[in-house]
């Protein structure tokens, strides 16, 4: 009786789940236009939607379908809709193999994904494909060498850098500092340890050993206490909210909080870590590609916003929603380039990579400016320190240009 119970709550769960996500997006989908039939270009996207990090990719894809349904109503293209499909994959490999070999079975001409589990493998694949993938992921084996994969931001490694310097320029004592990784054991997790070690280590920051904690901290308390055995007086998050949040209360709850200064990915910070640590998430810093979604004095960031409060009446404020919706940015633009250069009867994955590979200071609405070199796929090298004052996420330092940290072969 017991197990009958017990899979009776799973079925209900997962239907729960499957009932959330279509509430979430159903309606948003790629509106009509009435008296008139529009062709469609597809773009696939391979998502982890459920699971350990679908608090921060329901925010993501969200971001992408609401760029297509302002696409689609006010730029557009024509006589065309783009149309935004996805496939949960979870965090499976093998589903998202699957989910990719469909896409491509499709035919869809574009692709983006938030899974870099998935998608390095996958990335000899593309050549032999031909597909193209538009991506706000950082993980440098993407990018080095260059080949279908195409960014909006310098690497995770490259990005920490700026928190490396912002430290180095405020660090007051005689001594170096101390820093430490904490971090997801994933590919995405250890993107930044390599090359930023060796970065933060040549201006003269000592480095701790690399502590490890799940997506979903349940609690730190371990890690912490080496952490401050050690004498860190930095700590750099590199995973989720459900990461930093927990670790955050942690070291409240022991004390450190006037011991180690906390930072972290930009994926770990936003709304989500304000409300999950409360008062111990003040003075948290990360450093940030994009703009913070309460900068509406950036075009595209109120463009957002406005819709969002038209849409939905409220905004949804996380890292996530941003960076999904500057990747449907350059993977729409890159569908309206193709389409004006081969017509839509053509298109297909080398017509919008050779878009890409034209995209030379490309505005996505002032939000950042793109461009392609065929050494360098990361779309742009710009980054600045942000940080929790008061509640509130405000920018710390300058926009400044990321070193290219090349992993050596």
């Amino acid at each position: 009786m017991r197990g009958i119970i017990s899979a009776e709550k799973r079925l209900w769960g997962a239907l729960s789940m499957v009932l959330v996500v279509l509430l979430l997006f159903g309606a948003c989908a790629t509106p009509s236009t009435p008296g008139e039939e529009k062709k469609v270009v597809e773009f696939g996207d391979i998502t982890p939607l459920t699971g350990a990090v679908s608090s921060s990719e329901q925010a993501t894809v969200k971001g992408r379908t609401d760029y297509v349904k302002y696409f689609n109503e006010i730029e557009g293209i024509p006589g065309v809709n783009v149309k935004h499909s996805w496939i949960d994959i979870g965090l499976s490999v093998s589903m998202g193999m699957s989910a990719y070999r469909r896409f491509v079975e499709r035919g869809v001409p574009v692709l983006t994904s938030s899974y870099t589990t998935v998608l390095e493998p996958l990335k000899p694949q593309l050549a032999v494909d031909e597909i193209p993938v538009a991506i706000g992921l950082q993980d440098e084996p993407l990018f080095y060498p260059p080949g279908w994969v195409y960014g909006a931001a310098p690497t995770y490694a490259e990005t920490f850098t700026a928190l490396a310097d912002y430290i180095m320029e405020n660090w007051k004592q005689e001594r170096p500092p101390r820093l430490a990784f904490v971090i997801v054991d994933s590919v995405y997790g250890w993107a930044p340890v390599g090359e930023g070690t060796k970065y933060a280590e040549s201006i003269g920051i000592e480095m701790l050993p690399v502590e490890m904690v799940p997506y979903m901290v349940i609690d730190a308390t371990p890690q912490l206490l080496r952490l401050d055995e050690r004498g860190a007086d930095f700590v750099y998050v590199m995973g989720l909210a459900p990461t930093a949040g927990p670790m955050l209360r942690d070291a409240e709850r022991l004390g450190l909080l006037d011991k180690i200064n906390f930072c972290g990915a930009e994926s770990t910070a936003g709304e989500m870590l304000i409300n999950m640590a409360g008062d111990a998430a003040e003075g948290y810093m990360f450093p940030k590609v994009l703009p913070w979604i309460d900068e509406t004095d950036i075009t595209g960031i109120k463009l957002m916003v406005d819709n969002q409060m038209k849409w939905y009446g409220k905004v949804h404020k996380e890292n996530p929603y941003v960076i999904g919706w500057v990747d449907t940015a350059r993977i729409c633009e890159g569908i309206r380039r193709a389409v004006d250069t081969v017509g839509y009867e053509n298109i297909n994955g080398p017509a919008v990579k050779a878009a890409f590979d034209g995209m030379k200071d490309y505005d996505t609405y002032g939000i950042v400016n793109i461009t392609y070199t065929p050494e360098d796929h990361r779309g742009s090298d710009m980054v600045a320190v942000y940080q929790v004052k008061d509640g509130k996420i405000v920018r710390v330092s300058d926009w400044r240009h990321a070193p290219m940290l090349v992993p050596d072969k």
